[in-house]
């Protein structure tokens, strides 16, 4: 027992003198307390040390094929130029966004010292196009950035370029390689993903595109508005109020971006299954962005994601040959496979004549020349009808009060003399897709825009069929298809209805006032068909006539 109490005093004496030591050594001097900043700086070395460890395991990190990732020190951002035959582009390095994008063949007006269209200016840079988003977080604006390259390129005929702009965003080393090429307005991009984590990481890639307002004349025929394929399907939204609200999708999207009718800024993933679509409005730039399927990136191990950017006019030879649904952006309509073959035509007689609206007029003659005998048929069956008109008048006015005798009186008439009211329509319907598909085909051909037919007025310096996509300046043509579908009218019977003549003889009116805005090369189409038709009627006129 004597022995336990002399063990527990024992240490307690240990403990006081260990206590009592430390306390009177720190009050006599004997030992100082840790320097705060001594400690700081420790700790400050110790975090270097650390960041410095997770950026060789990041630099490590290799890909599939073994290549490592390129190096990266954070530098400030600046300028660099891409040339090539078709376009100028201007990239910040910072984040690898687009600053300007001049289209080298395509003016923004007729004049001949009229500046090229530029398919980034200024207003539409401010959103940085082509930006892209990590995890939520704008790579231009929360990440770190380098880049080792020259200031300026220029690519040559059948050549291509990569830029790589290295960075890191959310603590995810980023790399973006964009790919241009001489002969193509194609921009491809490779987007390289490495993790120092010790842990996998789930990253969410956004890509985003945006283009002025102004790259559209505005109206029906030429509106501004975000586009997309979705599963094969051409979806638009150009509707500002529901913009506003952001459009949202989500699908296979095979590609989406602001379009006008004749020029596209658009994403195409390579992976097109459960992409996520945003489209909105803001101070007047359309814009629109598509995240792919999440990306697991493995510690010491790189994650790739591949997408492509169209920035350019809607050439469909060009959109062709990157694929068949980036060529749907170029509207044809329900009639496509025609309007495919007619501009196909169009183009054969533009190289033949080297004038867009001479081509039109022969396209117009040729389309005339195949359906002249259906045309025949219905103008033969109008003029059987106009024949009959007086006994039709007769019989509608001996029945007028019992209407089920009229219409057995009127298809015994018709039977007699082996007439059928409506053989002249049927000709007529089987052309409609024909003219439809000639509609929408010169409607969105880009070729036609600025190309010019007749570019001054006889015998003055005033522009007037300079442009063909836009409309005649001085309603000229319009004023003129507006007469010729007046004097095509008097060459068919008058109809019995007066309710249905009144129509008829407004419609010349009417559709004058409808062409007073549609682009010039559609208007010399219906022009030129109106005359021939004229002048088919005529020569069956002439021909009843001398075989009396």
């Amino acid at each position: 027992m004597q022995d336990s109490k002399n063990l527990v005093i024992a240490i307690v004496l240990c403990l006081l003198i260990l206590v009592g030591w430390s306390a009177l050594s720190e009050r006599m001097g004997w030992i100082s307390k840790p320097d705060p900043a001594v400690v700081a700086q420790q700790q400050e070395q110790a975090r270097k040390e650390a960041e410095a460890e997770k950026a060789k395991q990041l630099a490590s990190a290799t890909t599939p094929d073994g290549k490592p990732l390129p190096a990266f020190t954070p530098a400030p951002g600046r300028e660099v130029t891409v040339r090539t035959p078709l376009y100028t582009a201007v990239f910040h390095t910072g984040g690898g966004i687009v600053r300007s994008f001049t289209l080298n063949d395509y003016r923004s007006g007729v004049a001949a010292d009229s500046p090229d269209i530029n398919m980034v200016d200024a207003v539409t840079a401010k959103f940085s196009p082509l930006g892209l988003v990590v995890n939520k977080q704008p790579s231009w604006s929360n990440g770190v950035w380098s880049y080792e390259g020259a200031d300026s390129y220029d690519v040559a005929e059948g050549k291509s370029v990569t830029l790589t702009f290295v960075g890191e965003v959310d603590k995810v080393r980023v790399a973006r390689e964009l790919t241009f090429s001489a002969d193509t307005y194609l921009v491809k991009e490779r987007v390289r993903l490495a993790t120092p984590e010790e842990a996998s990481r789930s990253v969410r890639l956004e890509f985003t595109v945006a283009a002025d307002s102004r790259f559209a004349a505005g109206g029906n025929y030429d509106a501004m508005r975000i586009a997309w394929d979705n599963d094969g399907s051409l979806a638009e939204e150009s509707s500002v109020e529901k913009l506003a609200a952001v459009v949202t999708q989500r699908g296979r999207i095979y590609w989406a971006g602001p379009t006008s009718t004749y020029f596209l800024m658009a994403i195409m993933p390579a992976v097109s299954d459960n992409v996520g679509l945003r489209a909105w409005t803001q101070e007047g730039v359309f814009r629109a962005s598509l995240e792919p399927q999440e990306i697991v990136v493995e510690p010491g191990r790189e994650a790739v994601c591949d997408v492509s950017y169209w920035i350019g006019p809607k050439e469909r030879a060009r959109l062709l040959a990157v694929n068949e649904e980036l060529a749907k952006s170029v509207d044809l309509g329900m009639f496509s496979l025609i309007g495919k073959g007619l501009l196909w035509l169009l183009a054969k007689f533009h190289g033949f004549v080297g004038n867009w609206g001479v081509a039109i007029i022969l396209l117009t003659v040729l389309i005339k020349a195949v359906f002249w005998p259906l045309t025949a048929k219905s103008y033969a069956s109008m003029e059987q009808m106009r024949r009959l008109k007086p006994q039709m008048d007769e019989i509608r006015e001996r029945c007028k009060n019992d209407k089920q005798a009229m219409n057995k009186e009127v298809m015994a008439l018709y039977k007699t003399y082996g007439v059928n009211p409506a053989s002249g329509c049927i000709p007529l319907l089987i052309q409609l897709p024909v003219f439809f598909g000639l509609y929408q085909a010169l409607l969105t051909s880009i070729e036609l825009r600025h190309a010019s037919f007749i570019t001054y007025l006889p015998g003055t310096d005033m522009l007037w069929l300079a442009d063909l996509s836009s409309k005649d300046p001085y309603y000229i043509t319009p004023v003129i298809m507006g007469v010729t579908m007046f004097i095509q009218q008097r060459f068919n019977p008058p109809a019995s209805d007066p309710t249905q003549q009144k129509i008829m003889m407004a419609l010349p009116f009417v559709f004058t006032v409808l062409f007073l805005s549609f682009p010039s090369g559609l208007v010399i189409y219906w022009l030129v068909n109106n005359i021939l038709s004229i002048l088919q009627q005529w020569m069956m006129s002439r021909k009843r006539r001398l075989d009396k």
